[in-house]
């Protein structure tokens, strides 16, 4: 009742669970995507998800689960920055994990000059590398993995990736949003698509309409380009 008097906007069950998370360390536990449907969210004590009880603060100011936590991110999402870093896990205080582990680390300068970082035996394929066309989900970790999200979305499109539209990546950047509805896949084009491109969308379209839809439906329609 006090919680709700002070911030009436919320649903009570919302608001209970923002308090919970920001006060108590839980983890959100399985099932909350469910296939074709929606699942509510479970949270339970994170030392019982554990096992254990949480450990206390090194008293030497060290991180290792930041340090982990970094280590993890890169072999993901590297090379990248710091700021993506903490765009991704939307945490502050690991600077202290990064310079902990910056001698066992890989840096590059990308065009304009920040510091990129990466695990010395992760791939880096070459930049003529083919890649081909894919169909991401809303909120996919392709973008929201990194604060500069330039190499993949151009700046006027920068909001779909927040905004939870599926995108579809041509030649490794955002090129169309995609919908769908009774088994067709639609897509909507950003911008000009060449005929090989149109037709490369438009073969990955049936295939992910097949698996949408178990293989009863083999539907796309690509708009035509804006302009």
């Amino acid at each position: 009742g006090a919680l709700a008097a002070r911030w009436p906007g919320p649903p009570p069950r919302a608001l209970g669970e923002m308090l919970i998370a920001a006060l108590v360390p839980v983890a959100q536990t399985p099932p909350r995507g469910l296939w074709r449907a929606k699942g509510g969210v479970r949270n339970v004590l994170l030392s019982s998800w554990l096992g254990r009880e949480m450990a206390p603060p090194a008293p030497d100011g060290a991180d290792p689960v930041g340090q982990a936590l970094v280590r993890r991110y890169l072999a993901a999402f590297g090379p990248a920055a710091s700021a993506d870093l903490r765009a991704w896990c939307g945490l502050a205080g690991l600077p202290a994990a990064v310079a902990a582990i910056r001698e066992e680390l890989v840096t590059f300068r990308d065009e304009r000059g920040r510091e990129l970082l990466d695990l010395p035996g992760a791939p880096r394929p070459d930049p003529d590398t083919p890649a081909p066309v894919r169909f991401l989900p809303a909120f996919d970790n392709a973008i929201l993995g990194y604060h500069d999200r330039g190499r993949i979305i151009d700046d006027a499109h920068r909001g779909l990736s927040v905004a939870g539209e599926r995108v579809v990546l041509v030649d490794g950047r955002v090129a169309a949003t995609w919908t769908v509805d009774a088994g067709t896949v639609a897509v909507a084009p950003l911008g000009r698509l060449s005929p090989a491109d149109r037709t490369a969308v438009a073969e990955e379209g049936r295939e992910l309409a097949s698996f949408l839809s178990d293989g009863e439906s083999h539907r796309v329609s690509v708009a035509a380009s804006p302009g």
